[in-house]
């Protein structure tokens, strides 16, 4: 019986946590705050994009931009405001 509503209530849980995913995707809805410049633009595939572009400019293997110590994401988005086409 225990298992029963364990499993259960593991399945409802995954079914409330992935609707939203399936339905909608996430991808377009993740922001991030650049507060050096004070805006919240958006991560998306553009974004990602551009974002490995800085990094294969400055030699640097890839590492997720929230891993980064704040020095180093203040010089992305620096780069990123004077490159506003990097995520074409």
């Amino acid at each position: 019986m225990f298992h029963r509503r364990r499993l259960l209530g593991t399945l409802l849980l995954l079914t409330a946590v992935g609707a939203p995913l399936a339905v909608g995707g996430c991808a377009a809805r993740v922001r991030v705050y650049d507060p050096y410049y004070s805006d919240y633009p958006y991560w998306n595939d553009r974004e990602d994009h551009a974002y490995r572009i800085w990094l294969r400019e400055r030699h640097v293997e890839y590492r997720e931009f929230a891993r980064l110590n704040h020095e180093d994401q203040r010089e992305y988005w620096n780069w990123r405001h004077n490159h506003p086409d990097a995520g074409r």
